[in-house]
This record gives structure tokens, C-alpha cells and sequence, in this order.
């Protein structure tokens, strides 16, 4: 097992977040332009929401991510900062909205992702096919990845997916298989890769996953949830530093220095990846752009 890992916070010492955690703040023409149309036209982006530590950079290449289905999922993953209950009612015009809002900002690449709908028949699958297809009537240009849920593996939702026929289709594992109950617990690993395998099986030309690092895995787990993706056909993998959303959620167990994450970028590439983004900053969507190739 490496230990090449930063320091444990424990219940008695504050310890501050390594130097590779901090951020700049984001700058640049492209970034000012995009911030003052995000507030004059009030578009929701998951880069502002989220306060995503990459939004500068990801905007100055023309890159944004929009969550769709409203902001109240109907899971309670340990991990995520997302409000848990009853959703709202579904509204239809989103598809439009989200891409009047893409034409507006010029996207050049839209990562859209969604929280889960386990209230709807559909889980909300129709949705998510007529938001692609408004997309690629308002934006003939623009390419897309979709971050889907895992749908609770139902074929017919998924083939809406694989009908509209996005760029880059992206379901994220999260975790190492032990954790998984744990960091999200409706969820299932087995399923989550059986996912993944069926859109590649199906006709998805370039599919993605992420994990994220600090929860208490060990390295050959990470090593061995590579190898599940790549087994299941996985062509891009991403992987970050998790951080602790609020005191309710999983604390953050390890930070992973720069040196172990390059370890696993290697060994991704070693095991055929066509991308592996691996570093304490990466977050699903980073670099999204260049995954379509």
C-alpha cells in the first residue's frame, strides 16, 4: 500500500488544506463576459452553483455545465452538496431554456448533468433526450456530454440516451466498490459499471467516468476500479480531490499529494485510457472539450 498522502484532520486540529488546494481566483475577457450574461439573463450553470474551482479556466475555452430536473434529488450520497427530498414538478420547457441559455454564452462544449429522479416513471429520461435534441437545434455547433444518473439500470431509459447520441456520455463511479454503500447509498457499483458497458456495448463512441480521492481508499482499490472501467470500455476517466460540502457530509479522511495522483494518471494511461485527468483540483467536467477526440 503507498501512504504518499498529506496529513489526517482530526476532531482536535484544524489542519489547513495543502498548497495544491488553493485556487486562484478566475480572471480573463472570456470569463468577464460570460459572468455578466450568467447575471443580466439569471442562467443557472453548476460552474457558479457548484463554485466549481476550474470555472475560469473552463469558461475561457467555452466550456459550461448546466444540471437539469430541478436542484432537490431523490438520493442522499454521503459526498454531495445537492439538497435532498421531494422534487419538483418536471418542467418541460427546460430543454429549451437550457439551450436558449448555451446560445446565449456562446458554448462552444456543454456538459449537461442532472440530480436523480427515482420519483419519475421514466426517471427522468424524456427529459434529458428533449434537452439534447433542443440543444442541437439551437446549437448545430455546440458538442455535448452528458453526465447521466445510473437510471437503476432500466435499458429503456438509457437507449433515450443512446438514441440522441451525444458526443461523450459520462456516468461517474465515485468511489472504490467498498466504499460505495457508504459514499452513495442507493447506488450500486456492479451497476453503475453495467451501465457504462451497456452504452459502450450500444453504440456510445467515446464514454467517461469519474472517482474521487480522500474517502479512506486504498491505492489498489483506485488501481482496481481502473481496471473495472477499462474492462467495461471506458474511454476517459477523471479524478479529484473530494472536499467536505459541510459538516453533515463525509469528512475528508486523506489529501492526496500531486506525486499520487500522477501515479494513477500513469497507470490509467499504462491500462489504455484514451484521457486520464488526475489531480487534486479535477472535477468531471474539467477539460470536457478535449474528451471528444
Amino acid at each position: 500500500m503507498n501512504t504518499d498522502v498529506a496529513p489526517v484532520k482530526t476532531k482536535t486540529q484544524r489542519t489547513p488544506k495543502p498548497k495544491w488546494l488553493r485556487v486562484k481566483l478566475p480572471t480573463g475577457k472570456k470569463y468577464t463576459e460570460l459572468r455578466s450574461l450568467v447575471d443580466k439573463y439569471d442562467l443557472h450553470t453548476i460552474c457558479t452553483s457548484g463554485s466549481c474551482p476550474n470555472m475560469g479556466e473552463c469558461w475561457s475555452e467555452g466550456t459550461a455545465t448546466f444540471m437539469i430536473l430541478g436542484n432537490v434529488c431523490t438520493r442522499s450520497c454521503g459526498f454531495c452538496g445537492v439538497k435532498t427530498g421531494r422534487p419538483e414538478t418536471v418542467d418541460w420547457d427546460e430543454p429549451e431554456k437550457v439551450a436558449r441559455s448555451i446560445k446565449i454564452m456562446g458554448i462552444k462544449h456543454a456538459v449537461v448533468t442532472s440530480v436523480d429522479r427515482d420519483d419519475l416513471k421514466d426517471m427522468g429520461s424524456i427529459i434529458w433526450a428533449e434537452t439534447v435534441k433542443a440543444i442541437r437545434r439551437m446549437n448545430p455547433e455546440t458538442t455535448l456530454e452528458t453526465l447521466i444518473p445510473d437510471f437503476q439500470g432500466n435499458e429503456r431509459n438509457i437507449d433515450r440516451i443512446i438514441e440522441v447520441s451525444p458526443e461523450v456520455v459520462s456516468h461517474n463511479m465515485e468511489t472504490v466498490k467498498r466504499l460505495t454503500r457508504e459514499v452513495r447509498i442507493q447506488a450500486k457499483y456492479d451497476r453503475s459499471l453495467a451501465v457504462l458497458k451497456y452504452l459502450k456495448d450500444n453504440g456510445i463512441r467515446r464514454t467517461k467516468s469519474g472517482i474521487m480521492l480522500g474517502l479512506g481508499e486504498q491505492e489498489e482499490e483506485v488501481f482496481q476500479t481502473l481496471r473495472d472501467l477499462r474492462e467495461a470500455g471506458v474511454d476517459v476517466v477523471t479524478i479529484g480531490q473530494y472536499l467536505q460540502p459541510s459538516k453533515k457530509h463525509l469528512p475528508v479522511k486523506q489529501f492526496i499529494t500531486p506525486d499520487q495522483f500522477k501515479r494513477y494518471e500513469e497507470y490509467g494511461l499504462e491500462l489504455g485510457f484514451r484521457h486520464v485527468e488526475s489531480s487534486a483540483l479535477v472535477r468531471s467536467s474539467y477539460k470536457a472539450q478535449k474528451h471528444i477526440n
